[in-house]
């Protein structure tokens, strides 16, 4: 703390009091000789803080004598920065009467043009002094001396990272004995089973998962697999998403509950031998892991799970009551671990003087391998053996009441600068396991003032850069695996950031452990909150005395916030809150969804960063451009923001503006490039002008790990890019684009000139991406081994091309894309290169290629090998490829064709016999006999996909003949086939086909019956009009999931009835219009899902059954019309989710029901076949029960009033109302504590009184989510 004072705050402080410009000020505001007074004090003051530096450690008084001195500092540079900012005022005040308008001069606040000292600032002055006399009479009771600093270097010349960071020292006997534990096919009650690792915090419990994770054994065995983080905030939605999206689901679908997700889920991992890891487990709730694990019964059997976690409480409910233990490293392995981080070698041969006390160190690590890869980080540079001696006998060890931070990690922050021990302690509010990237980490350390520094000439970018890899040498942050940019914190350096930041800094997490009602808010300078979906008003409201706060960050509450995530803030907290924070220096509402900057951020003179990134605005305010300090303004992905505000030119101390993803180039005026302090707009650069574009891209002051050019078919000359010299700047990702309109302008010399010059450094590119180039040939740097790090390559609507570039040669290309070069005939050996050709490829595609006729990998080169790693290949639209001759593909597991002929099919197959997962879209010349000769090639292939392949009628002659050759396969897909009759030309009944476990059968419009085999446990069928017969097994089957839609040919069958499978768990009828009735459902006990919707013949339901269905959790009956249920009354009792209505009686006649306290989300729906006669809440609210978070009112056309009936829902959180068209008001003693108000289709009126000027307002206004419309 000390130190922070001495090195890190007073000399910033100092600066501003010699200021010429604050001076200037100060005299006009007379007060300049308070401020003489304050400099005279702090010098009397710091000639004390070695001594407090030595004693802060065990003295409990000089901690607060100094936390006072820091809150003091804080407080002076308030005052001073705010003089500064007048200064500015002033200074572009005496412009603006030279050069600017009156209009402009009337947006300068009067606070800023006023040079009286106001009364609350004399009394601000006043205190001031009075509690720096304080300080300097306490100092005396305290003891504090004048001293000299203790020698120590703090300016370290940055290290890099560690040598071999991937060495694991002494777990070999453990990785040993895990990997014989997840590769045996043990007995067990499920498909799966869990293999747990247990150990306290830093123990290597991750270190250890991660390794067993890459083993290429596990890789060979098992064919899914998933990592994720859980850590203390356990979110099965959340965990669901990642699990779902790292075994190959769509990233960009929308779930509107975790029941959908599941569902999904469930449907990828069927059949499936699978790998899960759960990484950091805390949670010790059973019914955490239930809600969890239900996805995962389908596995395949010999499916494993690790679990890392410190608590064995959940892992003993599981009957886990041996899990296995991991303990500290032994003496030797923790000195050879010691050894490799401090020496960069495992022994201590070269420097034996130094074991002595390494091994006095390593015992005081007490074989924690985090502490000692810390330790061993911090004397990687020292080899004098008093550095060693001092850091073994340091008083730090002796400390009893560490906070629970383990004592090896507060020596190795003990050691670092204050700058760096200033950075660190900022870093404690990136909550646990939050993924954060470097440069938002230093941007807002330069926000903060924390890179500061008059004395040296570098930029404060560099100097950020410089100490975060400090950092990161030193173990205090660790890199994300296989993402350059983002990095995590380990838990214990958390806590240790949280520990050593005090009093100064709060982090609001989901679960708030601090009593904040107790709480003294003034005394926090910092704060960053987790964001939950809704973030409600109350959470905040404490803050409204945080008066002194510095900073405000938003931090989403996942690790890749997908596109689609939306995190809702309060109207009213960004008016009431913010308003009481005019010291902010750093501002982050990054991807909250609001829709206007709330004015009063215009007034936040102090601030330096605003992120406003991914949020829905469309302008920013005038006023924002009296933030004469703003350094960092970040609009990224604001697709609604369409200009800038007229005085942006008065931003003069702007340096990143970062317009990413919006409209803003196509609009950039010319002035800006007037901006001199202004080093990186974006990016990502649109051509609009030459003049603008070459200046500004010329003049790059940083790195650019990623650089993207659109437009380049408007340069006239290549003389400018030439001149850009792009091979000086380190480049890790190029996007380079034309105009896909190839007209008569176009100039193809000029083109290839243009991507010649955009060749970037060799060393450093690992992404290219040329879209649209109007050249005939490539570059000749285009495919040059030189490229040693290129891993990704897409190559995309170059239509004038004719060959492709020699791409083979990339020594480390994994993937490649290459779609839309319809001029491009024959692929060989000039695609190949000579020799060995992508000997790393993992991924290719070609798509679009209407020219392509000819591939092959014949280069001439004897023994040759090609395509060794190829794991995926797709080729799309190219319906003219007729010869394809390559040789064997052995990595090959993923094929993907569509719209070609038959003959890349059978040539393909032929040469990838590993084939997992196939898939085939309009095959061409695809008759029975054709298929039936491809399928002999199968052998291998899980799941299969078919889709418009409209010239088979069956996929196979029988199902006998099937077994012999589809030995794996697991999952079936067939959709569109137009002609496909049956699956099987003889129903031989056999039952053969033992290995399918999942059949999807959708719009195949002349497929007359289904056979199914034995095994199988999912059904759907899907708007198949002509399918008349759907035949089950006899006896034994095993169907789980049944799901079957709009089948208009399908004959009334009694449906759930006893014949049916007892094990089902999911049944979905939708326009099912034959179906009638509906007569058993006793037996079905493990029925989770019930969907009967939009069936309009069926008249009985059995609802006096739905008592038994005890493990039912979702039910759906919609839209029947012709239903006519009396006994409704009696429900599931696990039943969480219901939505009915659209029956023959209307909603309000139901009787009372007694609904499970378990229901929380309630849809009613009106539209009955009898008239409607709902137009009042009242009516419904015998049927409400008190238990409901969600409620959805929808197609009650004659509701006027809810502002009675619902009072009793004081537990609800989520209200819709939908097409309610006479809705006249809404229940005001809800409103406050609602998450979010949707109302679709209302009357005028209601949008009147829900708008901001509106009587609801002050109401609406606490909830984060409001849609009317």
């Amino acid at each position: 703390m000390a130190e922070l004072v001495l090195s890190a705050l007073l000399p910033i402080v100092f600066e501003k009091l010699t200021s010429v410009a604050v001076n200037k000020i100060a005299r006009s505001k007379e007060i300049h000789t308070e401020l003489k007074k304050w400099e005279r004090k702090l010098s009397h003051i710091r000639s004390f803080l070695n001594d407090a530096s030595q004693k802060e450690v065990t003295d409990e008084a000089v901690q607060h004598w100094l936390n006072g001195l820091q809150h003091l500092a804080y407080d002076i540079n308030d005052i001073l920065d705010a003089l500064a900012t007048d200064a500015m005022h002033h200074e572009f005040t005496n412009e603006s009467d030279q050069g600017i308008s009156s209009k402009v001069r009337k947006l300068i606040p009067a606070c800023c043009t006023n040079f009286s000292p106001s009364t609350r600032m004399r009394g601000k002055l006043d205190s001031i002094t009075t509690r720096l006399q304080q300080l300097i009479d306490e100092k005396n009771d305290l003891g504090l001396s004048v001293i000299d600093a203790r020698s120590k270097n703090i300016n370290r010349s940055n290290q890099t990272s560690l040598v071999n960071s991937k060495i694991i020292v002494g777990r070999e006997d453990e990785k040993k004995e895990l990997l014989r534990r997840l590769l045996s096919d043990e007995q067990c009650d499920e498909n799966y089973s869990i293999v747990p690792i247990v150990g306290m915090g830093g123990i290597g419990k991750t270190t250890l998962a991660r390794l067993l994770y890459d083993d290429q054994q596990v890789k060979d065995h098992f064919e899914l697999k998933a990592w994720v983080c859980v850590s203390e905030d356990f979110d099965s939605f959340n965990i669901s998403k990642v699990i779902f999206q790292s075994v190959g689901g769509d990233k960009n679908e929308k779930f509107a509950d975790l029941n959908l997700l599941q569902a999904a889920l469930k449907n990828q991992l069927t059949g499936k031998r699978f790998l899960l890891v759960l990484d950091d487990i805390w949670s010790e709730k059973l019914e955490d892991w239930e809600r969890l694990a239900a996805p995962f019964f389908e596995v395949a059997h010999g499916s494993k799970i690790i679990i890392t976690t410190r608590k064995q409480q959940l892992l003993n409910k599981l009957g886990y009551d041996h899990p296995y233990d991991l303990k500290k490293l032994s003496h030797d392995d923790a000195l050879s671990l010691f050894a490799q981080y401090a020496l960069g070698e495992k022994k201590f041969d070269l420097h034996p003087v130094l074991r002595p006390h390494g091994e006095g160190i390593v015992k005081k690590c007490d074989g924690l391998p985090l502490a000692l890869k810390a330790l061993g980080s911090l004397l990687r540079t020292k080899t004098d053996e008093e550095d060693w001696k001092q850091l073994l006998n340091n008083e730090i060890w002796m400390l009893e009441d560490g906070g629970g931070i383990v004592p090896a990690l507060r020596v190795s922050y003990h050691d670092l600068s204050a700058r760096l021990k200033q950075l660190f302690a900022y870093c404690c509010l990136i909550p646990k396991d939050y993924v954060f990237d470097k440069d938002d980490l230093i941007l807002w350390w330069m926000a903060e003032g924390f890179l500061h520094n008059s004395t040296i000439e570098k930029s404060m970018e560099r100097l950020g850069e410089e100490c975060f890899q400090e950092l990161l040498s030193r173990s205090f942050f660790q890199h994300v695996p296989h993402e350059e940019s983002l990095f995590v914190m380990h838990d214990l350096m958390n806590d240790l950031a949280t520990f050593v930041a005090g009093e100064f800094f709060v982090r609001l997490d989901l679960d708030v452990k601090k009593d904040v009602r107790k709480t003294d808010f003034q005394n926090f300078r910092h704060m960053s909150f987790v964001c939950e979906i809704y973030n409600t008003y109350n959470k905040f409201k404490a803050f409204e005395k945080a008066n002194s706060l510095r900073t405000f960050l938003a931090m989403p509450n996942v690790v890749r916030p997908a596109s689609w995530q939306a995190f809702y803030l309060s109207s009213k907290l960004l008016a009431d809150i913010l308003s009481q924070l005019p010291l902010l220096r750093v501002l982050s509402l990054s991807k909250l969804e609001i829709v206007e900057v709330p004015e009063c951020v215009g007034n936040m003179k102090h601030l330096r960063y605003l992120n406003l990134s991914r949020t829905s605005i469309t302008h920013l305010p005038e006023n924002v451009c009296n933030l004469y300090n703003l350094q960092i303004l970040i609009v990224s992905g604001c697709r609604n923001l369409t200009k800038l505000p007229a005085s942006f030119l008065k931003l003069k101390n702007l340096r990143h503006f970062d317009i990413r993803n919006t409209l803003l180039w196509n609009m950039m005026p010319p002035w800006i490039s007037e901006m001199k302090s202004l080093q990186t707009v974006s990016n990502n650069i649109v051509v609009e002008n030459n003049a603008f574009f070459m200046s500004w891209l010329r003049n790059l002051k940083n790195v650019q790990a990623e650089i993207s050019i659109d437009g380049l078919q408007k340069l006239q000359s290549a003389r400018d890019m030439q001149e850009v010299n792009l091979e000086e700047k380190m480049v890790s990702e190029l996007h380079v684009e034309w105009s896909n309109d190839f007209n008569d302008a176009r100039n193809e010399t000029l083109e290839k000139e243009v991507l010649d010059a955009l060749k970037p450094h060799s060393d450093n590119l690992k992404v290219l991406n040329i879209y649209s180039y109007g050249g005939k040939v490539f570059p000749k740097w285009i495919g040059d081994p030189s490229f040693h790090q290129l891993t990704s390559v897409s190559i995309w609507g170059c239509r004038n091309c004719t060959f492709l570039p020699p791409l083979g040669q990339l020594p480390s290309l994994k993937k490649l894309d290459i779609r839309g070069l319809n001029e491009v005939k024959v692929v060989g050996s000039e695609f190949l290169g000579t020799g060995t050709a992508f000997s790393k490829l993992e991924s290719l595609s070609f798509k679009d290629m209407s020219g392509w006729e000819v591939w092959s990998t014949n280069s001439g080169v004897v023994d040759a090998v090609m395509f060794p790693c190829l794991q995926e290949l797709e080729i799309y639209d190219c319906p003219n490829l007729v010869e394809v001759s390559l040789e064997a593909l052995p990595s090959l597991r993923v094929l993907r064709l569509r719209s070609c002929g038959d003959g890349v099919l059978r040539s393909l197959i032929r040469v990838a016999s590993a084939v997992t997962k196939l898939s085939i879209w309009s095959i061409s010349g695809l008759r029975d006999e054709v298929w039936r000769g491809v399928m002999g090639n199968l052998g291998a292939v899980e799941e299969l996909y078919i889709n418009k392949c409209n010239e088979i009628r069956y996929l196979w002659e029988s199902e006998a003949e099937a077994s012999k050759v589809l030995v794996n396969l697991r999952k079936l897909e067939v959709k569109y086939c137009s002609k496909l009759v049956s699956l099987g030309e003889k129903e031989d009944g056999c039952n053969q086909l033992t290995s399918l476990r999942i059949l999807e059968v959708n719009g195949c419009e002349n497929l007359e019956r289904c056979n199914l085999p034995n095994n199988i446990q999912k059904l759907i069928i899907w708007e198949c009009d002509s399918i008349a017969s759907v035949s089950f097994p006899t006896g034994g089957h095993k169907l789980k999931s049944l799901i079957i839609h709009n089948c208009e040919q399908l004959p009334d069958t009694e449906l759930l009835d006893t014949s049916m499978p007892a094990m089902l768990e999911v049944v979905c009828i939708e326009r099912w219009n034959n179906l009638k009735s509906i007569n058993e459902l006793t037996c079905f006990i493990h029925l989770t899902e019930l969907i009967i919707e939009d069936c309009s013949s069926i008249e009985s339901f059995p609802a006096a059954n739905l008592l038994n269905l005890t493990s039912l959790t979702h039910l759906k009956i919609k839209d029947c019309e012709n239903m006519d249920v009396d006994s409704f009354g009696v429900w599931p009792p696990k039943m969480s989710f219901l939505q009915i209505g659209g029956l023959k009686k209307p909603i309000s006649k139901f009787g009372p029901q007694n609904f499970p306290p378990s229901l929380v989300h309630l849809e009613l729906y009106g539209g009955s076949a009898e008239e409607e006669d709902v137009t009042s809440g009242s009516q419904l609210s015998h049927i409400l029960p008190s238990s409901l978070t969600y409620l959805q009112l929808e197609r009650f056309e004659k509701l006027e009033t809810v502002s009675k009936g619902l009072q009793h829902l004081t537990s609800l959180q989520h209200l819709f109302i939908w097409f309610c068209r006479k809705m006249k008001d809404l229940p005001e003693e809800l409103l406050p504590s609602l998450l979010s108000l949707l109302i679709w289709q209302c009357p005028d009126e209601m949008k009147e009184k829900t708008s901001r000027r509106g009587s609801y307002w002050p109401l609406i206004s606490y909830i984060p989510e409001v849609d009317i419309r």
